[in-house]
């Protein structure tokens, strides 16, 4: 039984590159330190351990631009290749390009691979440089095709994203998109890469950001739902923080964890609605936002 996970400890780092340099740089004679670039700290990484915590297989991600991610040192050891562990690194990574709302992955392929990763959707783009002069190689290219979710009402989801992305600018270059609206639960996301800080995780301020928008988002489709119009505003909220977002920033808040309501607005007074958000990385909570948004009637003519 393997599994996919990203390197955390000390010494889970320290067998990633291990596996790194024994299977793609001492069979060239290349020095420690050879496994290794400039964009280690900014780049998504992944090792399959087996039954016993070994870790049998490593491979990373990083970005070139917005639109095009690239993969790079995979490696499997050898008595445990020809298990599907290069496909099930690849899907990994791949899909957290798709996160990061990536178009195209691509990567430096040796000559006899080609097949391999030609049956996972890639092709040959042109060549590319042999490893230190000896061995060649191919660049290869796969679109990616942006992953299909449930959306409730999905025109709604779509005027929110844009009130947002039109009213506030800096939610594009931050990557904030709604991802899921299913009626009861509202879940936005935000490229991690970013909003990443010198420590190579998210800001708390991103954070905040991510889990005020995604309070006002559930307010606003409420309203929706409701037929009731009103402009929101965030007069109060509080956050707790527990981890650092190291991988996949997740925002998700639910229709019962809501106090309040909009009879208020009928008799064109403020209504007051409390919001719990829970942010996540991937699957792990991060932080608990607690947000009072006030929602003002609409002015008459």
């Amino acid at each position: 039984m393997y599994q996919v996970v990203a390197p955390q400890t000390e010494q889970e780092w320290e067998h990633y590159y291990e596996i790194r340099w024994q299977v793609l740089r001492a069979p060239l004679q290349q020095p420690r330190g050879s496994e290794k670039d400039e964009y280690e700290q900014h780049a998504w990484h992944r090792m399959v351990i087996d039954e016993q915590g070994n870790v049998v297989g490593v491979a990373r991600l990083h970005l070139v631009s917005t639109d095009e991610g690239q993969i790079r040192y995979m490696a499997v050891i050898e008595q445990h290749r020809r298990k599907g562990l290069a496909t099930v690194m690849l899907e990994s990574l791949e899909a957290i390009a798709r996160q990061e709302s990536v178009k195209r992955v691509i990567l430096n392929a040796r000559t006899s691979a080609t097949n391999f990763y030609e049956n996972l959707g890639y092709q040959v783009t042109g060549d590319a440089p042999e490893i230190f002069g000896q061995i060649p190689h191919v660049q290869m290219c796969k679109p990616l095709d942006e992953v299909e979710v449930i959306i409730r009402n999905p025109q709604w989801c779509l005027d929110l994203q844009n009130i947002w992305h039109q009213q506030i600018p800096i939610t594009q270059l931050m990557g904030i998109r709604v991802y899921q609206y299913t009626g009861t639960t509202f879940e936005t996301r935000a490229a991690l890469n970013p909003n990443m800080n010198l420590h190579g995780t998210m800001f708390a301020g991103s954070i905040y950001s991510l889990a005020t928008l995604t309070g006002w988002g559930l307010v606003h489709l409420m309203m929706k739902e409701q037929k009731i119009e009103g402009d929101i505003v965030l007069a109060d909220a509080d956050i707790h923080y527990h981890k650092p977002v190291t991988e996949l920033p997740r925002s998700i808040a639910n229709f019962e964890n809501i106090e309040g309501d909009f009879l208020p607005l009928e008799e064109n007074k403020k209504a007051r609605i409390t919001v719990q958000v829970e942010v996540l990385d991937d699957m792990t909570p991060v932080a608990k936002f607690v947000g009072q948004y006030v929602v003002m009637p609409k002015k008459t003519d």
